[in-house]
């Protein structure tokens, strides 16, 4: 639930904050005077689109700061936490929007700095705006049957995703059977280039790191004088000479030498020098072995170097053409082989693609008529329900009907299905068309909203459908934006009557230029202007039952300094009230009827 909310800068609103409660909360006030800027601030709270040209003029940015009740365990909570917001000391849950002169916009939960993004993704869970042009795009096909698919819930939801699942399998399958049959030549010649490739790079059969280790044995055979002439340096240095006659000691035996004096001598401190000259002889003697058997393997090979030469002779001709070194040839090798099986255009291959098309074809065609039963059941529901709705916003003749229409395919259609011999277009959303369809009257014919119904009956037909909606909806806020538009009289009071029932199931905030509307409301605000040094603003206050009167009598054709006018605000105070008082005991009757079920 929205707690507060806090504008700063937005349009024609130099700084405004409003506490808000449960029930039904009106907004109201004259053309011009912002109402519709607090619709605005709720939808940047809500993730939408920042504009720059809401800035207030003279300010450098727009501030929008919201604080919501989130109950622990919640999915608006748990959103939160994946964000890393931290809540109020209260609980509460703090957002922030700030849009600046140049466009940017940046987001802030609980104290953090957080993509748009998740704002969108915590509104969803806390608050739905309906405005007029909520209206408009409630009159599209695709729109109609996204509101079906959310009132069915999952008995839509479930079947729709195995026929999505299914679907993708059937274009992926269906568009490589394509490709093989149409390029199959272009397809063939790329086979033959690849497997060319392949049959040389198998016949020179080359081993990872091969051509590292060939280069690093062809040095040593090459240099194999110097090598010797090293290692033997390097053992003379450490044993000596191995003849007798020839005097030369080495490293090992003036260690030995040092090692004798060390022991002979009583000085403690020659002596603890003796155990570390042992360390020192033993890792010089592991080295002169080693070297040791080194010269013995060090034997010149002629032979051996032309037959490592002549190898990376054959290395070099594969990292010619196909990688920088032999890794790169092994990597290449096995990209093209799973290419190469995926460029099968042999008559059993298309076969074989061909039947599993087939097969999904079948499948889908029985997951697309699933969906599309599941679909008729619940439009039969929300016809009865809208229809319901409509009886009491002064439309008692009027039966609203919702259509599942099987979409034709067009003669080109890529992805055209068969379904009982009929051809369909197979889109991600099913096969089917969704028409809300208005009977205005008995034996009148039934066309679509948006060619048979006035502005005021279209406005009342997408009330009922929002009311309806909502009761299947779990967000707790419940916004509408002069949604009452083209609505006057009777009607006008059934729709007042309509909000302050839905009110008492959520919290309801609307913006409306109607009394009769402003008249069921739990908390009335008022939004005015003021111009002040050749700038003009706005703020918002809540107004006490006196000052109601006198709102309520303006709204009436401007009639506030009047008694009539008075006296005809007060009348719709009170026949709200007593509707409202009315209006309880069938409120409980209803809520124990829902718990029962």
């Amino acid at each position: 639930m929205l707690i507060e909310m806090r504008i700063q800068g937005l349009g024609v609103i130099d700084e405004a904050s409003i506490e808000l409660h449960r029930g039904l909360t009106v907004v109201t006030g004259e053309t011009g005077a912002g109402k519709t800027m607090v619709v605005t601030g709720l939808h940047l709270l809500s993730g939408g689109r920042a504009e720059a040209s809401r800035v207030r003029t003279g300010v450098e940015r727009a501030v929008v700061e919201g604080r919501f009740h989130t109950p622990p365990g919640s999915p608006a909570a748990e959103v939160a936490a994946n964000a890393g917001a931290d809540p109020d000391e209260d609980g509460s849950l703090i957002a922030v929007r700030t849009v600046s002169t140049d466009g940017r916009s940046r987001a802030h939960l609980g104290g953090r700095s957080v993509p748009v993004g998740v704002l969108a993704e915590l509104s969803e869970q806390l608050i739905a705006v309906h405005g007029q042009n909520d209206q408009l795009r409630l009159t599209r096909p695709a729109e109609q049957r996204g509101v079906l698919d959310r009132l069915a819930g999952e008995a839509v939801a479930e079947p729709l995703g195995r026929y999505r699942e299914l679907r993708e399998q059937w274009v992926a399958v269906s568009n490589e059977l394509v490709e093989r049959t149409e390029k199959s030549r272009e397809m063939a010649r790329e086979a033959d280039l690849l497997k060319h490739g392949l049959a040389e790079i198998a016949a020179v059969d080359p081993k990872p790191g091969e051509d590292e280790e060939l280069h690093a044995e062809a040095r040593r055979l090459a240099d194999v004088d110097q090598l010797r002439e090293a290692a033997s340096g390097a053992q003379f240095s450490l044993s000596g000479a191995a003849d007798a006659e020839v005097e030369a000691v080495g490293a090992l035996g003036m260690i030995a030498e040092a090692r004798r004096r060390f022991s002979s001598t009583e000085d403690p401190k020659l002596r603890d020098l003796e155990p570390r000259l042992a360390e020192a002889s033993v890792l010089l003697t592991d080295v002169a072995t080693e070297l040791v058997g080194y010269l013995e393997s060090l034997d010149a090979d002629p032979a051996r170097l032309e037959q490592v030469l002549a190898r990376q002779q054959e290395l070099k001709q594969l990292t010619r053409k196909y990688a920088a070194d032999i890794d790169g040839v092994l990597e290449w090798a096995r990209v093209s082989q799973e290419r190469l099986e995926g460029l099968d255009t042999s008559e059993e291959a298309l076969a074989e693609l061909a039947r599993r098309r087939d097969e999904l074809a079948g499948q889908l065609a029985e997951a697309a008529k699933e969906v599309s039963a599941e679909r008729a059941a619940a439009a039969e529901d929300l016809g009865k329900a809208v229809t319901e709705e409509l009886g009491g916003l002064a439309m008692a003749h009027a039966t609203v009907e919702v259509a599942v229409l099987p979409r034709v395919a067009e003669a080109d259609d890529p992805v055209a299905l068969t379904i009982d011999g009929e051809r369909l277009h197979a889109g991600r959303e099913g096969v089917d068309d969704v028409e809300l369809r208005l009977i205005a009257h008995p034996g009148a014919p039934a066309l679509p909203v948006n060619k048979g119904a006035s502005g005021g009956e279209l406005s009342r037909v997408m009330l009922a459908l929002e009311v309806v909606l909502s009761h299947a909806d779990p967000v707790p806020t419940l916004v509408f934006d002069e949604v009452d538009a083209g609505v006057g009289g009777r009607a006008a009071v059934e729709v007042g009557r309509r909000l302050g029932r839905l009110a008492r199931s959520h919290q309801v905030i609307v913006v409306t230029h109607l009394p009769q509307v402003a008249a069921y409301a739990d908390r009335h605000m008022v939004v005015s202007k003021v111009a002040e040094g050749g700038l003009t603003s706005s703020g918002v206050r809540v107004l006490d039952e006196s000052e109601r009167v006198v709102e309520l009598a303006r709204m009436l054709a401007g009639l506030d300094f009047t008694y009539t006018g008075r006296a005809h605000a007060e009348e719709l105070l009170d026949a709200a009230r007593t509707d409202k008082k009315a209006d309880e005991p069938a409120r409980k009757t209803r809520k124990r009827a829902a718990a029962k079920k």
